[in-house]
């Protein structure tokens, strides 16, 4: 039976991957699932700083891995809203594939820090909930350890360059 295309994103706080997931899931037919969804609703209001992230993001991962190999070896897509922003992360991605030889696309917004800000700025205002955790302060906090894809990590990557 042929696999589902497991799409995932990279790209900084703020450059757009929640809204390409969404398009994206919605032109490939695709399975959404999204870290701010079940992390939120796993453990609400639990979340107040980067270390949180990290423990909760850790805990939802190996059962959230089970569960998209079992979608893509059934021949379903899945668009993973879950960041691919740093090299462990990635190899995090790459063992949901690679064990069950699914195909995948990286996704990489590549947005200037001025977008993003713009962009979890207005985010502030329409999800008011995030107010706390989508600040400048944290954008920089979080832009630190990003980093971008190379070709040497042998991924599929498809770029969108700024504003694109």
């Amino acid at each position: 039976m042929k696999k589902g295309v497991l799409t995932f994103f990279c790209g900084k706080m703020g450059a757009g991957k929640t809204t390409k997931s969404r398009e994206i899931s919605q032109e490939r037919n695709a399975v959404l699932l999204s870290e701010d969804e079940w992390l939120s609703s796993i453990y609400p209001n639990s979340i107040k700083t980067l270390d949180d992230y990290i423990e909760y993001s850790g805990r939802l991962k190996p059962q959230m891995k089970k569960l998209v190999q079992s979608i893509l070896a059934s021949g379903t897509n899945v668009v993973m809203d879950f960041p691919a922003n740093t090299i462990p992360q990635r190899e995090w991605f790459k063992s949901i594939f690679s064990e069950i030889q699914a195909p995948h696309e990286l996704i990489y917004i590549d947005q200037p820090d001025e977008v993003c800000l713009g962009q979890i700025a207005k985010r502030r205002i329409e999800h008011p909930q995030r107010a706390e955790t989508d600040t400048e302060e944290m954008f920089e906090m979080v832009t630190k350890y990003f980093v971008a894809p190379t070709l040497d990590e042998g991924f599929n990557t498809t770029v969108i360059a700024a504003n694109a």
